[in-house]
């Protein structure tokens, strides 16, 4: 008998599991997808925003979305189409329950374990495929997967269950070949962010410039200090590197955001007695300023209303 077994929603970011469904299976077989649900979470965000795993008798699909990953297991024969729709519907009833601040700020696993009665309702459901509402528009459904099919992960691509393999060079069935670690896209660029990114670029520029001056002056006088020099350009390199992190998704990117503003910061103390007060704010501010905006502008996932 095809059939939706469990579900689950968990954080992308850390893979901290914010609500899941109660189940009461302790076969052999469900225990080892409990350990592949696990082993999923902590790659979250390494991999494509809709996924399938089979594992012989049973299939795990999940989908990403906000920062947010819904999945759920079910037995190798239930339909995908029904199976990605009913991960969609999880999706939009979560992003209309919880705003992205609270699952942003969520420190305890399970914190949303109220949404278990949703879960179980919609299993219900879809566990009986007779009343299922007329109005799906499984046509749709079938084309989008048609057309972008799962990524599909092999066990042997997970490794042990205690550690996580790379997951080798995959393609989408379709849409050609995709990175071991797919980048993952970053919200909309927003006014503010355009102008911390110039003024990340116009910092980055006048550090250069001073330490082409720098070095100029280093060989008219041998007595220049040449810590200057590497000062300048530690500052340029930095303020490049915000505008990476502004532009790029990439691992523990808001961490490297912090130490780069302090690379900023202690590159102009050192430079304090070449520039004078409001040099040294302009650069310190504009370096505040664009961690700022590397910080606000998160990882996007598919759209609330998106079909599958």
């Amino acid at each position: 008998m095809s059939m939706i077994l469990s579900a689950s929603v968990v954080r992308v970011r850390d893979g901290l599991p914010l609500s899941a469904s109660t189940d009461y299976d302790q076969s052999t077989g469900m225990q080892e997808c409990r350990k592949y649900f696990k082993m999923l979470s902590k790659k979250l965000s390494q991999l494509p925003d809709r996924c399938t795993l089979k594992t012989g008798q049973y299939n795990i699909n999940f989908i990403s979305s906000l920062g947010v990953s819904y999945m759920m297991l079910c037995t190798e024969n239930y339909p995908s189409v029904l199976a990605f729709c009913f991960l969609d519907e999880l999706q939009k009833e979560f992003i209309t329950t919880y705003n992205m601040m609270k699952t942003n700020t969520a420190i305890r696993p399970y914190c949303f374990i109220e949404f278990d009665n949703f879960i179980q309702r919609t299993k219900q459901r879809y566990n009986n495929t007779r009343s299922l509402s007329t109005k799906m528009n499984l046509a749709d459904m079938q084309t989008e997967i048609k057309l972008r099919p799962p990524y599909q992960i092999s066990v042997s691509e997970l490794g042990s269950a205690n550690g996580f393999s790379h997951i080798p060079v995959g393609e989408y069935k379709g849409t050609g070949k995709i990175s071991a670690a797919p980048r993952q896209r970053l919200e909309p660029v927003t006014l503010p962010g355009i102008v911390s990114f110039v003024l990340s670029l116009l910092c980055g520029a006048l550090n250069l410039i001073r330490g082409f001056h720098a070095i100029e002056s280093l060989l008219q006088n041998e007595g220049e200090d040449f810590s200057y020099v590497i000062a300048f350009f530690l500052g340029t390199a930095a303020c490049l590197y915000q505008c990476y992190l502004f532009v790029y998704y990439t691992g523990w990117r808001n961490a490297k955001s912090f130490l780069t503003f302090g690379l900023i910061c202690l590159c102009n103390m050192y430079l304090y007695e070449l520039r004078n007060l409001w040099q040294l704010f302009f650069h310190v501010t504009v370096g505040a300023f664009s961690t700022l905006q590397i910080r606000l502008r998160q990882p996007q996932g598919k759209s609330p209303d998106y079909n599958v």
